[in-house]
């Protein structure tokens, strides 16, 4: 089969190789799949870049964690029945804990366990299904984990990102009302297409202030969080009393530090978020969300660019550069 992998860790044109692979076989509680698309993730990039840990658990490693495609075969207990069924992928290469797995999405075949694969929606393509993966599971679980949303004031930092875009929409669609923080005029109408009710520019000097007066004063009652560290401070400002921080990432600041009497004194809560390990109600709910809104042709895949297999030192190198609006995908 075709597939791209990588032995070592480093940049993209450095360490990423195209070639043939032996195609897998699926063994007891698994599909074989098929892949039509492998969507890349900002963590896909970390890892083969060698972010926290340059040492590679394995020996050789097929990138991507998301992807979408038709189940040709199953392993032992499965049924006959799933195959030509379509559908998306997640955690194929597993979480940051442990060692994970060796074969990502970025082959003509992968072989996954039938946990980790969901029915496409009809009118979902197969490159816009490798990008639900990461992204949207995620995303959901910083809107919802929680509890209800109605009526409630919702900030998104970085709403023009691939999660941040997905949280706008589930949010807005399930009765919230949505503050989105954007760096680019180009990525506020982003996040405004999404459904948010306002949209900062993060980079202007008054945007704390901006969101206050759009609160009346009263600050909002969670914030879905892209940088926790970076934005910690200003996040507690911007909290009503018993608000929620759902963070998912503080790439720039790995290693936070907080004012915690600064965050009791509202009563304040941090809830970390990792789509890698998610409760099963949690995964079951994500998908029955996403079939309810893709029914209704209420929800949205942003795609910036859809690269064949072999130019995938390319369409690493654009997620990095981030300059891309919506998600990067491979066409297997």
């Amino acid at each position: 089969m075709k597939a791209a992998y990588y032995k070592k860790t480093g940049t993209a044109r450095d360490v990423l190789i195209n070639d043939e692979l032996e195609t897998p076989k699926p063994t007891a509680n698994e599909v074989l799949i098929s892949v039509k698309a492998s969507g890349i993730n900002p963590s896909d990039v970390k890892r083969r870049a060698g972010w926290q840990n340059k040492n590679l658990p394995f020996p050789l490693i097929i990138p991507h964690s998301d992807g979408a495609g038709k189940i040709v075969k199953v392993g032992r207990n499965m049924s006959t029945d799933l195959i030509g069924s379509d559908v998306w992928v997640w955690n194929a290469q597993g979480g940051y804990a442990g060692p994970g797995r060796a074969f990502g999405t970025a082959a003509e075949f992968i072989a996954v366990p039938a946990t980790q694969v969901s029915k496409l929606p009809d009118n979902v393509t197969f490159e816009e299904g490798a990008c639900l993966g990461v992204p949207l599971r995620t995303s959901h679980r910083a809107v919802f984990a929680d509890g209800p949303i109605d009526n409630k004031l919702i900030l998104v930092q970085g709403a023009g990102g691939v999660v941040g875009n997905f949280a706008v929409q589930l949010a807005s669609q399930f009765g919230a009302t949505v503050i989105a923080t954007a760096g680019s005029k180009e990525r506020m109408s982003h996040a405004l297409d999404a459904g948010a009710h306002h949209v900062v520019n993060r980079h202007d000097l008054s945007f704390k202030k901006e969101i206050m007066d759009i609160t009346k004063g009263l600050g909002v009652d969670r914030i879905i969080e892209i940088e926790f560290g970076g934005n910690i401070e200003t996040d507690i400002d911007l909290l009503k009393p018993n608000g929620i921080i759902a963070a998912y990432s503080s790439t720039t600041v790995p290693n936070p530090t907080f004012p915690y009497y600064k965050l009791a004194a509202k009563g304040g809560q941090i809830n970390l978020i990792q789509s890698f390990n998610l409760p099963l109600e949690a995964e079951k709910q994500c998908q029955r969300d996403l079939q309810e809104l893709c029914e209704a042709g209420k929800f949205k895949v942003a795609i910036g660019k859809v690269l064949p297999i072999s130019e995938i030192s390319t369409a690493h190198e654009m997620v990095e550069a981030k300059t891309i609006i919506g998600n990067v995908v491979l066409k297997v």
